[in-house]
């Protein structure tokens, strides 16, 4: 009997997709962690600027992996499966806008919070914050969309070879 991963897939490339955003996805439980505290806490000064240097250290440490993950979609994958489905309309176009509106969050973020952090007011540090609560609001949606949409068409449309040829491509570490 075939050990229960909790995976969903069964191709090898869409395996590693989805291991990422588990990998992913206990990162930002990490620092979204952080931002609750600034929505349900009653946050003072010098208590919202510590919190923010450990919001800033964690979504640092987060995009790294994340950016390595987006790459191999948006080199490798994308590419494969918009050659199947199409590139002009469908459900590739809205996941690319995706990773867009995911980068231009936490790099606003990151801009806004690069610098002296000890020196920002308290509404600054709150609206930096609220855009990593966004990021992870719409990075959160968008696994959900690419593993319950993209994923399984890869799956069901991809030829026996592109598959191979695509798992061999995705294999590498995103740490």
């Amino acid at each position: 009997m075939p050990e229960n991963t909790g995976l969903k897939f069964t191709m090898p490339a869409m395996r590693i997709l989805e291991n990422e955003h588990r990998y992913l996805s206990l990162l930002m439980e990490e620092w979204h962690a952080l931002v609750l505290w600034f929505e349900h806490d009653q946050p003072v000064l010098e208590e919202s600027r510590t919190q923010l240097h450990k919001l800033r250290k964690a979504i640092l440490e987060f995009t790294g992996p994340l950016k390595k993950h987006t790459v191999k979609e948006e080199t490798f994958f994308f590419p494969l499966l918009g050659s199947y489905i199409g590139f002009e309309q469908g459900p590739l176009v809205g996941i690319q806008e995706e990773h867009r509106e995911i980068d231009g969050y936490i790099g606003h973020f990151l801009h806004y919070t690069e610098g002296n952090i000890d020196m920002l007011p308290l509404e600054d540090i709150r609206a930096a914050v609220k855009d990593a609560g966004e990021a992870f609001e719409v990075l959160t949606v968008h696994f959900v969309k690419e593993e319950t949409v993209i994923y399984p068409m890869a799956e069901h449309q991809l030829s026996a070879k592109d598959k191979e040829r695509l798992s061999q491509q995705l294999n590498t570490l995103i740490t």
